[in-house]
């Protein structure tokens, strides 16, 4: 099956991020969220990377003018899916509000189209259960800048098919991703190490064994990371990362998933990180 148009669920960050993405791999693409505001600065974001990615050389003007044409947006979510040939669900990580979302997509979008949710850690399977197609569901886990980032987590729920698995991996490589395949399992494989790896930074942090610029700088110069792990929370956001390590240590019980106090705090003192403007660091908010 050869994806050519896709709806994304979810014009937040990791929404608009996909949908540009995939409008510039060629496909049709239409971003839904639940009012035009959001939907509006969604696509205004899309825009702004795009006249990035010109000036830096790396997209050529006619590539991000013809991707524009193919993107549209829509605050209707039956309307939204009932042409695509593939749903990406983007919106926050509460597991009851995707399992509406594609409840309803499931009555909505045509009998062939495929799936996919962006989850971090949910478990794809009982997101697949409340449709009426699990073999049709997946795991697609983009990381944030969509734009830049290589990585396509792809995450097999028990009942998602060999042919879904192969269709979402052939749209990676059209976006210019190189893809992993997990069983579905919490926290994956990238959430589970990352979380295991950014919890232990935090202890350190609130134990006092070294700044948070030093802790970072660990990782980037002794270990090759990007970014460091204290670092990356800030990008992520506190809340969601909290959201995330409370999951797995749900379900898995170790120590090492026990939410850090300092997060916790943090959280509920409203530092969330790039968004707020505070968290292990602080960063000029936008005018």
């Amino acid at each position: 099956m050869e994806i050519k148009a896709i709806t994304v669920i979810g014009a937040g960050t990791m929404g608009h991020g996909i949908a540009g993405q995939a409008a510039l791999s060629g496909c049709d693409v239409v971003l839904n969220d639940m009012d035009d505001t959001r939907t509006g600065a969604g696509l205004a974001a899309i825009r702004k990377s795009y006249a990035q990615g010109v000036a830096k050389g790396k997209v050529a003007p006619e590539a991000a003018a013809a991707a524009e044409g193919r993107l549209r947006t829509s605050t209707d979510l039956e309307a939204a899916v009932a042409g695509a040939d593939l749903v990406i669900e983007a919106v926050p990580e509460l597991l009851e509000l995707k399992r509406a979302i594609f409840a309803r997509c499931h009555h909505a979008a045509p009998p062939h189209a495929l799936l996919a949710t962006n989850t971090s850690s949910l478990p794809v399977t009982e997101i697949a259960a409340a449709t009426g197609r699990p073999a049709q569901v997946v795991g697609m886990h983009f990381f944030n800048p969509v734009a830049v980032m290589p990585l396509l987590e792809l995450v097999r729920g028990e009942l998602t098919s060999d042919a879904t698995v192969e269709a979402v991996r052939a749209l990676g490589e059209r976006l210019g991703k190189q893809t992993i395949l997990v069983v579905d399992s919490p926290g994956f494989a990238t959430s589970r190490l990352g979380i295991a790896l950014g919890n232990e930074a935090m202890r350190m942090f609130e134990e006092g064994v070294a700044s948070a610029e030093d802790i970072d700088k660990a990782m980037t110069l002794g270990y090759r990371h990007p970014i460091g792990p204290l670092a990356l929370t800030d990008l992520v956001g506190l809340d969601v990362r909290l959201a995330i390590t409370e999951h797995l240590f749900r379900e898995l019980g170790t120590d090492t998933f026990r939410p850090p106090r300092i997060l916790k705090r943090l959280v509920r003192a409203g530092r969330l990180g790039r968004k707020s403007g505070w968290g292990f660091y602080r960063y000029d908010m936008p005018s």
